[in-house]
């Protein structure tokens, strides 16, 4: 048997010297006692795949806010695309798969309902703003529940990944690093992919010196991200793409924004008011009635305030719970 002594030597054996080894993380803010089997990594993955916000993301937006179709994106598809990505750039350059599979695993936890359009609803009205990075590091450390204690206590290195995948803050791990970027051609990828099957653009529209640089399809726009950063990065002490593959993506990324992620096809005015009216009706009514949230949130407000356990418990809500939720409260 290969305990988990065993794989953190091999560990040492197999992985570059820049890689983050599980053996010398930073360790929990509760100190725990070692696994015998996993390593602390393994575990932090495990913990985040068995926890409800992930069991969650399955029901929530990723861009379209009422797909007609099964095949569409949704947070949980996008976050496994991540991840796929992620390992393996991360095993092409010999860095811990483990730990970049778990910071690709837990980064989107605290994702909105109604994905960005959700998110920029309640960076509106919460006081001090909203941001989903922090609400996913929020959700690791205090919303979910291990041990009959608040949060999953998850590595310092996780944690740094996750707040990291996004915003101002550079993950401190190449690791990190590797998911940062992953999200990037993940995304721009699977909505172009989502966007042509739905009609709102076709392959044709995509900007012609894009397509000579990564590809004229899905799969070989990632092949060509994919082997580039493996190219740059390699034995680098940063994860990065080359000049003209960054400056290509980001074009792509503002196509996106011009012709799909504001286009009416993908998000109606109808669908924009609705999700409006729910989001800020919610996050309203359970700031003024804290009682009427279930035990955990209660805890919350009477802890943390009745401000962060409004927001706490609409930004973890799926699409379609949260539109019955609001549903059932205009019926009162």
């Amino acid at each position: 048997m290969r305990g988990r002594i065993e794989q953190e030597q091999l560990e040492y054996r197999i992985l570059s010297p820049l890689a983050a080894h599980a053996a010398d993380s930073r360790g929990r803010r509760v100190p725990e006692a070692k696994h015998a089997i996993r390593t602390d990594f393994q575990r932090d993955r495990d913990r985040i795949i068995h926890a409800k916000s992930f069991r969650r993301l399955m029901h929530k937006t990723q861009v379209f806010l009422s797909p007609e179709g099964d095949h569409y994106r949704t947070r949980l598809t996008h976050t496994l695309e991540v991840a796929q990505i992620s390992r393996t750039i991360a095993r092409a350059l010999q860095l811990n798969e483990d730990l970049t599979e778990a910071i690709a695993l837990g980064h989107d936890l605290g994702h909105t309902p109604f994905g960005h359009t959700g998110e920029k609803i309640l960076d509106q009205i919460h006081p001090g703003g909203f941001h989903h990075n922090e609400q996913s590091l929020r959700v690791v450390d205090a919303l979910e529940q291990h041990n009959g204690r608040r949060g999953l206590n998850l590595t310092a290195e996780v944690r740094d990944g996750i707040l990291g995948h996004t915003g101002p803050h550079i993950p401190v791990t190449l690791e990190g690093q590797i998911v940062r970027i992953s999200d990037r051609v993940a995304y721009i990828n699977h909505d172009i992919d989502d966007a042509v099957r739905s009609g709102v653009i076709t392959e044709g529209q995509l900007p012609k010196d894009c397509v000579r640089m990564l590809g004229k399809d899905h799969r070989t726009r990632i092949d060509t991200l994919v082997k580039d950063l493996i190219a740059s990065s390699d034995g680098a002490d940063r994860i990065s793409q080359s000049a003209e593959i960054a400056e290509s993506m980001d074009a792509l990324r503002t196509f996106m924004f011009r012709h799909v992620y504001y286009n009416d096809q993908v998000k109606k005015a109808s669908d924009l008011e609705r999700t409006e009216e729910i989001v800020q009706g919610l996050y309203a009514y359970y700031l003024a009635n804290p009682a009427q949230m279930p035990p955990e949130y209660r805890d919350i407000a009477a802890q943390d305030g009745a401000t962060e356990a409004a927001k706490d418990y609409v930004a973890g809500m799926t699409d379609r719970y949260a539109a019955i939720r609001f549903d059932a409260l205009q019926d009162r």
